[in-house]
């Protein structure tokens, strides 16, 4: 009995950590566009709402981080976010590479194809750019799984969304201002100094991240108390 609940735990942390891998590296890919969204309140005012777009798969990897904190404990939890960030590095240098070879006479727009400056246009500020974010991210990350073990053990295992939310906002007021400030600084001759308003970004990055985190607090309790069914959990227990 033992064994198959230690085989369905692997198999649950395998997973996780393919869906965590996969959403951090398709926001790195994607965040170099950005949207802009105005939202109406009260008919009377609205709230201009301007973002990479790479933030739509940002709050999942949190989520997952989260679950793997409560489930699995702290170790595995830091496993996680070293995989993915390795992971993210693989496919930097792969880019890389691919942005390096020259491409060939039929690879071109006409034909249906990708050019070298097309490509180079979409990847060409992604080096940089990825490697100031991976280098947030691994830092947030960390710093957000300590203080939630922290919450945890103060709280002996109870109080999930308090240490769920304690940890979000911390860690992302630190991940949105140093990928701002690492992106201003590295890179002001690729334009990445004239991204929208610096103000603007920070403070909309900033609140989203926060909204997130308090609305999946929600689905965090509903799937903890899921795998704590599951795998015949007591609070503050976790899977070897």
């Amino acid at each position: 009995m033992r064994k198959k609940k230690t085989e369905k735990g692997l198999l649950l942390y395998i997973m996780l950590t393919g869906v965590f891998t996969s959403c951090l590296i398709t926001s790195n890919l994607i965040f170099l566009k950005f949207f802009t969204v105005k939202i109406s309140l009260f008919n009377t005012t609205s709230i201009t709402f301007t973002q990479s777009v790479g933030l739509i798969a940002y709050p999942i990897t949190f989520l997952i981080t989260d679950i793997v904190s409560e489930i699995y404990g702290q170790k595995k939890a830091n496993y996680l976010v070293l995989s993915g960030v390795i992971s993210s590095g693989i496919v930097m240098m792969l880019i890389f590479l691919a942005d390096s070879l020259p491409a060939a006479n039929f690879s071109n727009p006409e034909n249906l194809k990708v050019d070298n400056d097309t490509f180079h246009l979409v990847f060409g500020q992604f080096g940089i750019a990825m490697a100031a974010s991976l280098f947030t991210y691994l830092i947030c990350q960390l710093i957000d799984i300590r203080i939630f073990h922290f919450w945890k053990k103060v709280t002996r295992g109870k109080h999930l969304w308090l240490r769920n939310n304690c940890s979000a906002i911390f860690s992302q007021l630190i991940d949105t201002f140093l990928i701002l400030f690492l992106l201003m600084t590295l890179s002001p001759e690729k334009g990445l100094a004239n991204w929208y308003d610096l103000k603007s970004l920070f403070i909309n990055g900033f609140i989203f991240k926060i909204l997130v985190a308090l609305i999946d607090t929600i689905p965090l309790y509903v799937i903890v108390k899921y795998l704590r069914v599951v795998f015949k959990l007591k609070i503050n227990e976790v899977l070897d």
